[in-house]
């Protein structure tokens, strides 16, 4: 999503008078995935859209996210956009996005996530990622591991396409990252010698910064933003729910919408940077399907207390059972998390608990939305 939202903001800073960007999921408001021009789309378009496909939706059977995915294109065609930015839902291959030839693609990291969907090993999932590489169609990827890239690049080869690492692209000469964001000195063949700057915070959003440049470099010349487009349109960018800071009464509140053990990672790494005031206290919920084992043991080091919860918003069906992921604490560490099932009361409880301190919430997209709901804040 970080990478879709830098391209996005990048080719509005160009001029383009219509970009539309598709992203999910959303965390408040589900016109969230759909935005043209910086925008949730309107209200009254969604409807219209939605009541010219509901016969085609209802005949064909398709899933939400394949609704979901038409609507974005049919709302992009009528708001007649120049260009938009695409992100894929699930892995690839068999994901509704990959109905579209794209101008460029990019595939980020590779993660284990989606398990029951994509496999259960990396080299699996690498693969249905590779999934939307397409014939002469320009491609990216952040991924280092060099086993993985030798499977994507085999699929490129097999395709006819090129496909290129971000490490062979990119020289990173020096990376800063602070509380306010981070500054990135690199060097690539696309942009020459440039120093980017982008207010999202944590070192995974560097890498995130330059493969956006670097993917944006690959499209065609008559779409193509400027450099002095690049840099303006990537320090304006707002992408929330990710290391996300506020302050409410006193208390500081972090929002990151961190999912799986990669992400849990990735988030525990970031703590240090961002020097919030302690006690820290950790209020999550998780989605049953996700490892959130490996999450709580990455997590629990970074704070002084606990909460498991619901996400309210989460289906019933895939909601995780915080008394057993209480017991898995127990286990690992010897201390018992407090265990308040109603997201509200957890909030308020965590807030009690640090006062003048911080509260992680994190888990799913499901628990930060919610919570910043219940909180009053606005995604955007």
């Amino acid at each position: 999503g970080s990478v879709a939202a830098l391209c996005d903001a990048a080719l509005r800073a160009s001029g383009f008078h219509r970009v539309g960007l598709y992203t999910s999921p959303h965390l408040v408001s589900f016109t969230e995935r759909i935005r043209i021009d910086g925008r949730p789309v309107a209200d009254e378009a969604l409807r219209d859209a939605a009541e010219r496909l509901r016969p085609h939706i209802e005949r064909t059977g398709a899933s939400f996210f394949e609704a979901t995915t038409v609507l974005a294109l049919l709302c992009f065609a009528e708001a007649e956009v120049d260009v938009a930015v695409v992100e894929v839902g699930l892995g690839g291959r068999l994901d509704a996005t990959n109905v579209i030839t794209p101008v460029a693609a990019a595939i980020t990291n590779i993660a284990l996530d989606h398990a029951e969907y994509l496999g259960g090993t990396l080299p699996e999932i690498a693969l249905e990622k590779a999934g939307i590489l397409k014939p002469a169609v320009p491609a990216v990827t952040a991924e280092s591991d060099p086993d993985l890239l030798r499977l994507l690049q085999a699929r490129a080869d097999e395709l006819g396409t090129r496909l290129q690492s971000l490490d062979e692209l990119t020289e990173t000469l020096s990376l800063e990252t602070t509380a306010e964001g981070l500054q990135v000195h690199f060097r690539s063949a696309a942009w020459g010698e440039r120093t980017l700057h982008a207010p999202l915070r944590g070192t995974h959003q560097a890498r995130n910064a330059l493969l956006a440049a670097e993917l944006l470099a690959r499209l065609p010349p008559d779409l193509r933003p400027s450099w002095d487009d690049v840099h303006q349109g990537f320090a304006a960018v707002r992408w929330p729910g990710r290391l996300q800071v506020e302050k409410l009464r006193g208390t500081t509140w972090l929002f990151d919408v961190a999912h799986n053990p990669a992400g849990a990672e990735a988030l525990a790494s970031s703590l240090e940077l961002l020097e919030l005031p302690r006690p820290m206290v950790l209020v999550m919920a998780v989605l049953g399907d996700k490892l959130w084992p490996a999450m709580l043991d990455t997590l629990l080091p970074k704070s002084d207390a606990a909460i498991l919860t619901l996400a309210t918003s989460a289906p019933p069906d895939r909601r995780w059972d915080p008394d057993l992921a209480a017991e898995h604490v127990v286990t690992a560490t010897g201390q018992r998390p407090r265990v308040i099932p109603e997201l509200g009361h957890a909030l308020e409880r965590a807030a009690t608990l640090a006062p003048h301190g911080s509260v992680l919430v994190t888990g799913s997209f499901h628990t930060v939305g919610d919570a910043m709901q219940h909180l009053g804040i606005s995604p955007f």
